[in-house]
């Protein structure tokens, strides 16, 4: 079962796990653009335990992607983000144990050991806390998964390359609240889906992975790249006034546990994949340039 799996993330990795062979099924709010024809879909809340627990029952591993997951978001809503991301997830534990999971994966983020990320940071934090104590109480086994900056198809308005590439098209500018100089490590989707699949190995198991990109780049270079791919009349705005939640150069202020990154030795092409967004974009509303 994929948590969130209607979701830009969730709905690429259960793809993935059906490219692969798996029974899976898909549980969120909200019925799913992108299911298949072997894939179940099942519409319930995270809050709702009676709706978890049919979720969860004959399921053999769980991944738990269903939260509030933009940061900004985040700290607007404090009480609604704590409801979802903590206490959703504590139902699912409390389901996994009931019907014996055989592992849960958890989506957390780079945020969790970090100063930044607000109200976001601190919900992923404590989950991983929460499902440690749940694996050393009732031996449920886990694998946490800290996601980097993700890009690539399926994306929306909460995804920061999405949002570039969408004022690109229609306002010919790109507004970015930062200097532009901080540093991500941009990773496509579809590369984090089949890191997803292969740690069902169960030399994963009990593991905190790291899954970011293979290269560093400042946010200008993003830009400029998106503006060559465009066009030089695409003006570049940066708003200083509004990144506080966001980290610069890295998002690891201390680490208590450590986490270990994992990679694949095939990617997608940063260039290319921004060429197909801007194409999911251009198909989705009209001819926009």
């Amino acid at each position: 079962m994929v948590t969130g799996g209607s979701g830009f993330l969730g709905s690429h990795i259960a793809d993935a796990l059906s490219e692969e062979g798996h029974e899976v099924t898909l549980f969120d709010v909200k019925e799913s653009p992108y299911l298949r024809s072997d894939q179940t879909m099942m519409v319930g809340d995270l809050r709702d335990r009676e709706a978890v627990d049919r979720a969860c029952l004959g399921m053999d591993y769980v991944y738990h992607l269903g939260a509030i997951a933009d940061i900004d978001v985040c700290t607007d809503l404090p009480f609604e983000t704590m409801e979802v991301n903590i206490l959703g997830t504590v139902n699912l534990l409390e389901s996994c144990v009931r019907n014996k999971v055989k592992r849960m994966m958890f989506s957390s983020s780079i945020y969790v050991h970090s100063r930044s990320g607000s109200f976001y940071r601190i919900s992923k934090h404590a989950c991983e806390q929460i499902i440690e104590e749940y694996h050393l109480k009732h031996d449920l086994p886990y694998t946490i998964l800290r996601f980097g900056t993700l890009y690539g198809t399926r994306s929306d308005e909460h995804n920061s390359v999405f949002r570039y590439l969408r004022s690109a098209l229609t306002d010919r500018k790109m507004i970015f609240n930062g200097k532009g100089d901080e540093v991500r490590e941009y990773i496509h989707v579809q590369d984090s889906a089949q890191i997803c699949v292969k740690i069902l190995d169960p030399e994963f198991e009990g593991k905190n992975l790291i899954i970011t990109g293979h290269h560093r780049m400042k946010v200008t270079e993003l830009l400029e790249m998106i503006r060559e791919i465009l066009g030089s009349d695409v003006e570049l705005i940066h708003d200083e006034s509004k990144n506080v939640s966001h980290y610069s150069q890295t998002p690891f202020s201390y680490m208590p546990k450590t986490g270990k990154k994992i990679v694949m030795n095939e990617y997608c092409d940063l260039g290319q994949s921004l060429v197909e967004i801007l194409g999911e974009i251009d198909e989705s509303h009209g001819d926009l340039s």
